[in-house]
């Protein structure tokens, strides 16, 4: 297996997941300065150990794709650019170069490796803002954000290899994910963090906007799910759906302990309310969510302070 963007939140656990299984694993991740290296390189301990892992460091625009992709029977595409707010503006060629340019060189040469299987990470930004009820695979697609923007064009061109070279890729449009190692810009991680440190915990907007949440588990399991299924475009949500402000309340519940709130000014491209419809992933991928909300916020914030208090952590 390769697992492009091996050192990050998803690619990481997915990276244990399957070296748990069995698998051999070659990671690829170039440690981009979009968050701390030492978090990164914090995610990939238990799999540096490992005799079924190799990691390769670099740029999937300069690295020599043929001979990794000669080593594998399978591809998981999790590396990107990630983040809403800082995609607008003087970022965007980053988000371009790192969504779509990548996307597109690997695209390019795994039609010349006769893969057997990529499985791309897209993401529910594609949608932009649900209206009334859940989203299904075949919604409108009118993303609020150059991000957005950015995995609807790597979709696109997905489609394009798809047809054009026969490629057999899976597409999975991830909500909002959770748990432990979520990158620190995140709405959960950051009040976790502040409450945590005696902080006031900062919300953008009024917090009334509601988001499908989906841990991390469940979001590796339907990964590996969909190396095996049929080749198709995947929803994979939580099925857990909440508020902000219930998020940060949720945290509250978690430590046990107070907090506080001061909102900001919304910010561009924050969507009202996301919302999966799972009829597909379940149908098809057998993907049924397993980890609650309050158990899931509950192992994040356990791993959180476990994860500051450990010697040398690149939390404290």
């Amino acid at each position: 297996m390769l697992v492009t963007g091996a050192a990050g939140f998803i690619g990481s656990t997915l990276v244990d997941r399957l070296l748990a299984t069995g698998r051999e694993v070659l990671g690829v991740d170039s440690f981009t300065s979009y968050y701390a290296r030492e978090l990164k390189e914090q995610n990939l301990s238990e799999a540096t150990g490992h005799k079924g892992f190799r990691l390769v460091e670099g740029d999937l625009l300069d690295l020599d794709l043929g001979p990794l992709l000669a080593e594998t029977d399978a591809v998981v595409h999790l590396a990107a650019e990630p983040g809403v707010r800082s995609s607008w503006g003087e970022n965007f060629p980053r988000y371009l170069r790192r969504n779509v340019e990548v996307t597109q060189r690997l695209l390019e040469a795994l039609a010349q490796a006769g893969l057997k299987r990529l499985v791309f990470a897209s993401s529910s930004s594609v949608y932009g803002s649900a209206g009334e009820g859940p989203v299904s695979e075949e919604a409108p697609k009118l993303p609020a954000s150059p991000y957005g923007f950015t995995k609807l064009a790597a979709e696109e061109l997905v489609h394009l290899y798809r047809r054009q070279s026969d490629l057999p890729v899976t597409m999975l449009r991830y909500f909002t994910v959770y748990g432990p190692r979520q990158r620190p810009e995140m709405a959960l991680a950051r009040f976790i963090s502040a409450a945590t440190s005696g902080e006031r915990i900062e919300v953008f907007g009024t917090g009334e906007q509601v988001r499908e949440m989906t841990y991390v588990g469940d979001v590796v399991e339907a990964t590996v799910a969909a190396l095996e299924a049929p080749v198709g475009t995947y929803n994979v949500g939580g099925g857990s759906r909440a508020s902000v402000n219930e998020l940060v309340d949720h945290v509250r519940r978690a430590l046990g302990t107070e907090v506080s709130v001061r909102n900001l000014p919304p910010v561009a491209g924050d969507v009202r309310s996301t919302w999966a419809d799972p009829t597909r992933s379940r149908e098809v991928l057998g993907f049924e969510p397993q980890v609650g909300l309050e158990e899931g916020i509950g192992a994040q914030v356990e791993w959180t302070l476990r994860t500051r208090l450990a010697p040398g952590s690149a939390r404290n």
